[in-house]
């Protein structure tokens, strides 16, 4: 099997300085390097690096697959707009992990293949359409961390080796908003395989995304409410540049103090309820594919026939002139012009067929056979058309 990995990482907060963008060149001498952004693709060997380590220090977002079928997507934001033990509600071993370091919380995307099929990639994938996950994430959104949840589910269903687990096992808290998610976490649901019925099934146990609508009048009273100094230091650390945007933290801040809006009385489910209703959102859309499938193919067989009809009738108002037809397309003494000339004898043929019988069409053509026994290429076609020698 031929081999490509990609791997991208992403310094969005701040840029490296020259002795952090030294360290990172000594990993690798034909990545593409700036102060932001390094990314490279191996068609061979392997990167050098320790890409967990290079994000806890460095960087921001890191990306990475290969044609093995593995992925991974490591995002770092500070500690405080999302803590490691709030992200690992959401963890599954098959698809999520989040912890501490150096006051960020890194939160670890990863599937893995388990057949060691190879992974066929429709698009590629950079991580332009990763990014602003951290953003929704520091601002309150946990829909990316319920899509990991989801990956880690269809992992276990194509697994299929432990119902009293699936059973056992409860979702996490559902966030509002799954039936209309973000560029971003379509992106990453796309990314990390979540199955679409999955997906479909676990949608109807959120709310509407407009449940993740902030109040401006609540927030502006919220933010009215800050000490003077948190508000000075947000301000004096967005001008210099020396701390993420203040918006997602504003956001996360105010979140955590507002009363969440309630589910509905909707129960948390099981894991096993959850596949459950994704078999058979699965069995019902496949089963209308293919009614829908059989109806377009009848539409489509029916306006064949019709076609088929009026092509035969509009021949019948001259038979003989296509006869005349067939031997101006045989004197022709070309490949295109046979194949022609045989389609208009078929569409003679049939035509006579519609009356009860070929007797007079099998003597023309008989006919019209020994006429022209020394071309054997259009005996060829007569053969296959079963014209009798």
């Amino acid at each position: 099997m031929s081999e490509y990995q990609y791997y991208e990482f992403l310094a969005v907060d701040r840029p490296l300085d020259a002795d952090e963008m030294s360290q990172v060149r000594a990993l690798s001498t034909r990545a593409d390097i700036t102060s932001t952004r390094f990314v490279n693709e191996y068609h061979w060997g392997d990167f050098r690096g320790d890409t967990t380590k290079l994000v806890e220090r460095f960087y921001d977002a890191h990306l990475y697959y290969a044609n093995w079928g593995s992925r991974r997507l490591v995002l770092r934001l500070p500690a405080g707009s999302l803590t490691a033990k709030k992200a690992n509600v959401y963890a599954l071993d098959e698809s999520l992990s989040a912890w501490t370091h150096s006051g960020h919380t890194l939160v670890d995307f990863s599937v893995s293949s388990e057949d060691g099929a190879e992974w066929e990639f429709d698009t590629s994938y950079d991580l332009s359409a990763f990014v602003g996950l951290r953003a929704e994430l520091a601002a309150g959104d946990l829909r990316p961390l319920y899509l990991a949840w989801l990956a880690g589910l269809t992992v276990w269903e194509l697994a299929d080796d432990d119902e009293d687990e699936y059973a056992r096992t409860v979702e996490p808290p559902v966030p509002a908003g799954l039936a209309s998610l973000t560029g971003s976490q379509r992106a990453l649901a796309d990314f990390l395989g979540v199955d679409a019925d999955l997906l479909a099934a676990a949608a109807e146990g959120s709310g509407p995304a407009t449940a993740n609508a902030v109040d401006r009048s609540a927030l502006a009273a919220f933010v009215a409410g800050l000490p003077a100094a948190d508000k000075d230091a947000l301000l004096v650390e967005a001008a210099l540049g020396t701390a993420p945007s203040p918006g997602p933290q504003l956001l996360a801040r105010y979140r955590a103090t507002a009363v969440p809006a309630p589910r509905g009385g909707t129960a948390r489910r099981s894991a096993a309820e959850l596949l459950d209703a994704a078999h058979r959102r699965r069995t019902e859309r496949r089963q209308h594919e293919r009614t829908a499938r059989a109806a377009a193919e009848e539409s489509r067989a029916r306006a064949a026939a019709k076609a088929r009809e009026a092509h035969l009738e509009r021949l019948a108002q001259d038979t003989e002139q296509a006869w005349r037809d067939v031997d101006g397309l045989i004197a022709q003494k070309k490949s295109g012009a046979y194949d022609a000339a045989v389609a208009l004898l078929m569409d003679l043929r049939d035509l006579e067929a519609r009356t009860g019988g070929t007797a007079d069409f099998d003597r023309r053509a008989g006919e019209l056979r020994a006429a022209h026994r020394g071309k054997p290429s259009l005996m060829q076609r007569f053969d296959d058309m079963g014209i009798s020698k």
